[in-house]
């Protein structure tokens, strides 16, 4: 379960070292591929958890979310329409509902083993 965080933190460290200037017209297209990365990164995260990982779920979902969204952005911009707007308001949503079930699985997870190591304690003091 570390080695998905791990790697995204070595990209966060990685990315923020080369400190690569990003055109301002690429900015929007960008920022929602990053987005649809991030959501499919969680997911996979949330998929570990349940034990349902799934590695060409994972790679399939995390290159098609960030073409599409990608994409949905370049034709918003072709139509004057702010399409990108879905995408951040689509990823943004599955983004926190994954966090949150991901948060939930960690605590009861925990409070298992907190419950199991009290009642060990009991049955040998």
């Amino acid at each position: 379960m570390w080695l998905p965080i791990l790697g995204l933190l070595l990209g966060i460290g990685i990315g923020s070292a080369l400190a690569i200037p990003i055109p301002g017209i690429y900015a929007k297209y960008l920022s929602v591929a990053v987005l649809a990365a991030l959501d499919s990164v969680f997911g996979g995260l949330k998929s570990i958890i349940e034990d349902k990982f799934d590695g060409a779920v994972l790679l399939t979902g995390f290159f098609t979310n960030a073409l599409l969204a990608a994409l949905l952005a370049f034709l918003g911009d072709r139509l004057g329409v702010d399409l990108y707007l879905a995408a951040v308001f689509a990823f943004g949503v599955r983004l926190f509902q994954n966090l949150a079930i991901i948060r939930r699985e960690m605590i009861a997870n925990w409070l298992q083993k907190r419950r199991l190591s009290v009642q060990e304690a009991k049955k040998n003091g």
